[in-house]
């Protein structure tokens, strides 16, 4: 019998870490893929990823509308709210065997809780992982409720048991975005020029022939109020540093307004004519304009988990991803410019790239699909030591 599986997406990030698995069930012959957009994946303003996901060949059977404006601890809680009594609705329409979430982001909460309370068994995808911010709360509250873990790593694995889950329930698949910085690695050489002209953005023409770096930063939760004196520690470092740079958009998350103007504020303010700003690229595309990059800046996990497998140098900012296993390939500094400045201009003159496949191989969609076809399907948990 095939089971009826239902993938909740709720942001550009999300879907770049299960897009393979998005595929592995869809193909999979056991296997029926049900796919929910919901959140920030919906917004313009935070890159539309809901057409970069039809346009990549994906049939959504659901849209979820849930995000308040506001940007604040106050708006993240009400957007879970709404999302959890949307995401019930959804769910009983669907009647899925299963339901799949993704990480830590907040919206998942809201999906995790509405599946659980519905007795739906419930997939989580990369659990087990150690952050910091509200994110380890978010992630660790999941696997709790979840009664499926498809993990990324033996690490991830042992935390999740040592939380009391079942060993048998626990599976070690690897990331889904290493899949892609495989796909990445083997697309090379591409024209970079060519792959960015299809995404406009804002800001100067930057000439990126003799190198660029990439900055990707996000607001912290826990630290939202400081969000733009941490964004403008990094802008400028990167004004100083004079390096061409590609920026991208930051998440969803509270704080993210006040991350959002201060770029716009220093932006306007001083002439950053070797910056050029987008709000989203493709998950393959981003990750050829990382490979081809100098180095990535910020705080966000692409530059510990596929960056760690590319040998990408990454300048990781602050408190963002406290703990997460990371390879030789990352530089912590604190929010302070002339550290960020330092660490740019090491990673600017690196020549050689390692890589530390900590996350996986590449074969995490089809391990991820195999093994939600074969597993015991099962809502009852006991808590165990």
């Amino acid at each position: 019998m095939t089971r009826k599986v239902c993938v909740v997406v709720t942001a550009r990030p999300s879907y770049s870490r299960i897009r393979t698995a998005l595929a592995a069930i869809r193909d999979h012959k056991d296997l029926e893929l049900q796919l929910v957009v919901a959140a920030s994946a919906l917004l313009d303003r935070y890159g539309n990823a809901v057409n970069v996901i039809e346009e990549e060949g994906f049939s959504i059977d659901r849209q979820v509308y849930m995000i308040l404006e506001g940007e604040n601890l106050v708006t993240s809680a009400k957007s879970t709210g709404l999302g959890l009594a949307e995401l019930a609705t959804v769910f009983d329409n669907l009647k899925p065997d299963a339901v799949v979430t993704i990480a830590d982001r907040f919206e998942t909460m809201a999906t995790a809780v509405a599946a659980a309370y519905m007795n739906i068994p419930l997939v989580h995808i990369q659990g087990g992982e150690i952050t910091g911010s509200i994110d380890e709360k978010v992630r660790h509250a999941i696997t709790k409720l979840a009664d499926l873990h498809l993990v990324s790593s033996e690490r991830a694995a042992e935390r999740v048991v040592r939380m009391g889950e079942e060993q048998d329930r626990v599976h070690v698949t690897g990331c889904p975005s290493i899949d892609l910085a495989r796909e990445a690695i083997e697309a090379e050489p591409r024209s970079i020029g060519k792959l960015l002209d299809n995404y406009g953005g804002v800001g100067s023409d930057v000439d990126i022939s003799n190198g660029y770096i990439v900055v990707l930063q996000h607001p912290v939760t826990t630290e939202y109020q400081a969000a733009r004196d941490h964004i403008t520690e990094t802008l400028v470092a990167v004004r100083e540093g004079q390096y061409p740079t590609l920026w991208l958009w930051p998440n969803v998350d509270a704080g993210s307004d006040g991350t959002s103007k201060g770029i716009r504020t220093f932006r306007e303010a001083h002439a950053l004519k070797h910056v050029h700003f987008y709000k989203n690229l493709k998950p393959l595309d981003f990750l050829s304009v990382l490979i081809n990059s100098r180095g990535i800046v910020g705080n966000s996990s692409v530059a510990i988990r596929e960056c760690s497998y590319l040998g990408v140098p990454a300048v990781n900012i602050g408190s963002r991803q406290q703990g997460r296993d990371r390879g030789r390939n990352v530089i912590d500094v604190g929010y302070d410019r002339a550290e960020i400045g330092a660490a740019i201009k090491q990673n600017w003159e690196k020549s050689e790239r390692v890589s530390d496949p900590i996350y996986g191989n590449g074969n995490a969609g089809h391990a991820i699909a195999d093994a939600i076809a074969r597993a015991e399907l099962k809502i009852e948990k006991r808590l165990t030591y």
